[in-house]
């Protein structure tokens, strides 16, 4: 049975998720972490808290011919049901991002976008994140710096818990995961700080 953080997560989302594919920021953030990542011909890519799978399509839109292995976890049954519906290629697993049900080395790259701050242990997350890379893989996080409360639902103490690079990488580090490189996205009001991670050791 799921814990209660986890199990009002499921329920909100499951709510949402035939309008989720609707937002023109949530749809502009994917093609924006999609064309970051630039992964390689092969690569094995886990998205965690995929939700639709906005980002898992938007990369195979971006690299179609790059044979890309396609993954992704969610802890909602209703939108991993439509993420089945818009890419029936890639394998998705109903599932706690604390506790990937993956192997360890298994993806080249990992992906969590606009996501960080509904998880209730980013630190495990992380964790576990870390354990299923491959040597010299990568993590991707996607958090916001402002948004727009209108669009929102009005401020959101949980985003300001990610809304700085010093924030995110002191919830990373104690996975070993190291920034990389970063950039910024903007749609409107809506800013969201884009890095890549890899892991020191």
């Amino acid at each position: 049975m799921l814990e209660e953080p986890l199990r009002t997560i499921r329920v909100r989302f499951d709510a949402r998720a035939d309008s989720y594919d609707s937002s023109a920021m949530h749809r502009a953030l994917a093609h924006e972490v999609a064309s970051f990542v630039d992964p390689g011909h092969g690569s094995a890519v886990l998205d965690v808290a995929t939700g639709t799978g906005l980002v898992l399509r938007a990369l195979a839109r971006r690299c179609p011919d790059r044979e890309l292995q396609l993954s992704g976890i969610d802890i909602s049954p209703g939108m991993l049901e439509v993420a089945r519906r818009r890419l029936p290629r890639a394998t998705l697993t109903v599932g706690d991002a604390a506790a990937l049900p993956f192997a360890t080395d298994s993806f080249d790259l990992v992906t969590c976008a606009a996501a960080l701050h509904l998880l209730p242990d980013v630190a495990t997350m992380a964790e576990e994140s870390a354990r299923v890379l491959r040597s010299g893989g990568r993590a991707v996080t996607a958090t916001f710096v402002d948004s727009d409360p209108g669009r929102h639902g009005g401020p959101n103490p949980d985003r300001a818990r990610f809304d700085s690079l010093d924030k995110v990488a002191v919830a990373l580090g104690p996975s070993g995961l190291r920034l990389v490189r970063h950039r910024t996205f903007r749609y409107g009001m809506d800013a969201v700080l884009v890095a890549e991670w890899t892991c020191s050791g």
